[in-house]
């Protein structure tokens, strides 16, 4: 037998027939002694890694063969296992698909509420329970209740996927954001109850007891503030929608969880009446199947029909006439998104304000309504920072208004030339007068298109650029182009205003580059889904054979007892 000196995992020596060894045996041996899974070890010998695929399967090389002697040093280290590691990477994707999630919540927030740029499909209302638009105090108000709003519509949508650890990580980021709200803003609304219920609801589906505590005491909270927001009894909600109650759903959850609490910090005659009043909202709640499908039959989907169904009380007629109105108000906000997406595509156009502010869309109405051009209008709005009376004054200044509309035509020209792949500035060069070149542009086509234009012209008559700049020298001092050369004079300056309006808008496009567009396109599909009713669509499935397995569990322990 040979002794090998081993250090690192495990630290001794090790009397081993070198021989007969192979890896594999070594390894093994070195794991039972570590306490280790022995696809973790790795064992270096003579600083090169000792590995496990070295000679073949049927016919493993032996430790002697691999160049191990007497007294060599063996180094044991602990790597991930195969499974470990791959659980490892799992654990970095999701804690960086969190963080993405928080960074594009919070960057969607910030650009909703300082209107540094357009929001697209990402405009979220909070509204109270009256349907009334709840107003904000300060920009940090607004910019946490959007985000908390967004990351708790996310953390829905994990809770239907089962995620329900990530849920509770993204439940955690809302709830964050909410806290930096004014207290009293949301005080009407139930989103914060709701959030907490969703915690709560997230523990019991982990079946997680150590949280026990902070489940009662988020339960506790979410009583009182669904209390505040609905009414006493729900009054306050029947009163506002005309005896419609669609949180019913979320009371049976409520009611649920908290006699779940109450079960297992020993306190049954609470947890059965908890039980027990879950049951009959339960009942209350419940569709039959021939209803439905009655409903069903009619065009609608099972959710649409469901919720109509529940909401009232299970009529037929009612419920139909329910759902086409919802109908009709869902074709009418396609309309408005519709042409939402169209003023932002026109706003985009006009650039933004020396402040990074969008133009204002409903100021520039007003301009236009008076007599002014839209693309004149919004470039003196853009210039004063949406000031209308200053855009106004500086409209009605016949050389600021002249000044502005030679930059809106330099700035066209511009894009143009971009766009052809080709300037004034270089088909003069090649000997056609600006003139030419100048219209060539606007009619506009490829760069080839347009040289073959001015060429086939019967105008064009191409000279040496010299040539070409003496005779447009003595043109103007024949009188004919003063006001011409004035206005090239003017544009270049405007030129020179421009070049710096296309470094901000390439740092803005480069900002727009660094936006994570997946993870805000998640956002604005799980914002998409939610309307006024969407917090109430609940899946009572597991809540039913919940408040079964409770109350059939409390029976046992009263006959035990």
């Amino acid at each position: 037998m040979t002794k090998l000196k081993v250090a690192g995992t495990w630290g001794g020596i090790l009397e081993v027939d070198l021989d007969n060894w192979t890896l594999t045996m070594l390894r093994n041996e070195v794991a039972n002694r570590s306490g280790l899974d022995p696809e973790s070890i790795k064992l270096i010998c003579a600083g090169k890694i000792l590995k496990a695929d070295d000679g073949d399967d049927d016919d493993p090389k032996t430790l002697a063969q691999l160049g191990i002697k007497e007294n060599s040093k063996i180094l044991s280290s602990r790597g991930a296992a195969p499974g470990e590691g791959k659980a490892m990477m799992a654990e970095e994707e999701r804690s960086r698909r969190l963080s993405r999630l928080k960074a594009a919540a919070t960057a969607l927030s910030k650009r909703h509420v300082d209107g540094s740029l357009p929001m697209e499909d990402y405009n979220i209302e909070l509204e109270d329970q009256g349907g009334q638009q709840v107003k904000f105090g300060s920009e940090t108000d607004q910019s946490a209740a959007m985000m908390g709003l967004m990351l708790h519509a996310k953390a829905k949508s994990l809770i239907e996927t089962h995620l329900y650890v990530d849920a509770l990580e993204v439940l955690a980021m809302a709830e964050e954001s909410f806290l930096l709200c004014d207290p009293k803003i949301l005080e009407l609304v139930d989103n914060i109850p709701i959030m907490e219920i969703d915690i709560v609801w997230c523990y019991f589906l982990l079946r997680d007891l150590k949280c026990l505590s902070d489940a009662g005491f988020r339960l506790v909270k979410a009583r009182k503030g669904l209390e505040r927001a609905h009414g006493k009894d729900l009054s306050r909600v029947r009163l506002l929608q005309a005896g419609q109650c669609p949180e019913l759903a979320l009371y049976v959850r409520l009611e649920l969880l908290e006699g779940v609490v109450a079960y297992h910090t020993g306190q049954n005659d609470k947890a059965l009446n908890a039980l027990k009043s879950a049951h009959a909202k339960l009942l209350q709640l419940q569709i039959p199947d021939e209803t439905l499908s009655v409903v069903m039959g009619m065009g609608f989907h099972e959710k649409d029909a469901k919720r109509a169904l529940r909401l009232n009380n299970k009529d037929i007629a009612t419920s139909v006439d329910f759902l086409i109105e919802e109908r009709a108000k869902r074709a009418q906000k396609h309309k408005d998104d519709l042409q939402r997406q169209k003023e932002i595509l026109e706003q985009k156009t006009y650039g933004v304000t020396p402040m990074n502010k969008a133009v204002d869309m409903q100021m520039l109405d007003r301009l236009v309504l008076i007599g002014y051009a839209r693309d004149l209008a919004a470039e003196s709005l853009r210039r004063h920072e949406n000031d209308f009376q200053k855009a106004l004054d500086a409209l009605t200044s016949p050389d600021v208004n002249s000044s502005i509309q030679v930059y809106i035509e330099s700035r066209k020209r511009k894009r143009q030339e971009q766009h052809v792949g080709v300037t004034v500035d270089e088909l003069v060069s090649m000997g056609f007068e600006r003139g030419q070149a100048t219209s060539a542009l606007e009619v506009g086509g490829k760069r080839e298109d347009i040289i073959q234009r001015l060429l086939s012209s019967p105008a064009a008559n191409p000279v040496n650029p010299g040539t070409a700049s003496a005779s447009g020298s003595a043109f103007t001092e024949n009188g004919g182009a003063t006001s011409s050369t004035n206005n090239e004079i003017v544009a270049e300056a405007e030129d020179a205003e421009m070049e710096d309006d296309t470094a901000d808008e390439i740092a803005s496009n480069g900002e727009e580059e660094g936006r994570d567009l997946e993870i805000e396109g998640d956002i604005a599909d799980e914002i998409a889904k939610v309307d006024a009713l969407s917090a109430y669509d609940i899946n009572l499935d597991k809540e039913v054979e919940a408040i079964n397995e409770y109350l059939v569990m409390l029976d046992a322990s009263q006959d035990s007892g």
